[in-house]
């Protein structure tokens, strides 16, 4: 009779605390965003993310409260004998936490770990040639993002990225439009949405404008988003985040009702910045 009210008992508390966990979660990220931002912090922020200071003071100081809550939350590794400094916890916290600006996520639950390498890096990777022919190759990479809990990053191609910021290609942003699709566990190019009802928007306009590129691409008619995004509609996906980002106005006359779905999705509008 007592090990079974201990067991209840212990139940109990498992079902509690895991329904006052995110009220405990969301209590401890307030505090932290309500924390001072460091000078030190704004003077990095500013220096590698000068787009940070077209923002209008409140978005500065909502984008300064998402950047202390990924940079508290996250882990970051430096891979081939790079040490991690805080100019780069900051860079991709600043850049990757544009995304969720207008409170429109979660602070990318499912990521555990920024991973960050010097430079290119190589992995090896096993692709199907033939009927019952598997052969791996040895690939270089920029970046990547993991549906389990990890993105990798370029450093180099990150300062190239900061340093050009309107020629539509983003590293950070790429991959961090990646992890925003995959936290349903899928990579499919349909981030969650805020209404049922926007789904079938969004698959049309999505679905409509992939093919356009893909046409495109295949034509050789030169297009405003990289031809990488008609490798299939996840990488389409990434490449409209950069592009919506990085080249605002040339996207809008371009595709305006990819724009629009965009722009409603991350509650921005861009252009005011640039």
């Amino acid at each position: 009779m007592v090990a079974t009210i201990i067991i209840f008992l212990i139940m109990g508390l498992i079902i509690i605390g895991i329904l006052i966990s995110p009220f405990l979660i969301k209590q401890r990220r307030s505090r932290v965003k309500n924390r001072p931002f460091p000078p030190l912090w704004s003077a990095i922020i500013e220096n590698n993310f000068p787009l940070s200071l077209r923002l209008s003071p409140i978005e500065r100081r909502r984008l300064q409260g998402h950047i202390q809550v990924f940079v508290a939350e996250k882990q970051f590794i430096g891979c081939g004998g790079l040490q991690v400094t805080e100019e780069m916890r900051l860079t991709v916290a600043a850049i990757a936490c544009l995304l969720l600006l207008n409170e429109r996520g979660e602070y990318f639950p499912k990521l555990r770990s920024v991973l960050i390498y010097p430079s290119t890096y190589f992995v090896n990777e096993t692709v199907a040639t033939g009927n019952y022919i598997i052969e791996e190759r040895r690939v270089a990479r920029l970046g990547e993002s993991w549906i389990n809990d990890q993105v990798i990053l370029s450093w180099e191609q990150v300062q190239q990225d900061t340093g050009n910021w309107k020629d539509g290609h983003n590293v950070i942003l790429h991959e961090f439009a990646h992890q925003l699709d995959q936290e349903d566990g899928k990579a499919e190019g349909v981030p969650i949405l805020q209404r049922n009802s926007d789904y079938a928007m969004w698959a049309r306009v999505m679905t409509e404008e992939y093919q356009q590129l893909c046409n495109d691409v295949q034509k050789g008619i030169k297009t405003v988003m990289n031809s990488y995004g008609a490798t299939n509609p996840a990488e389409f996906f990434a490449v409209a985040t950069e592009t919506f980002f990085e080249k605002p106005h040339q996207l809008l006359k371009q595709h305006p009702s990819l724009y629009e779905l965009l722009q409603g999705y991350y509650q921005l509008d861009p252009r005011q910045w640039i």
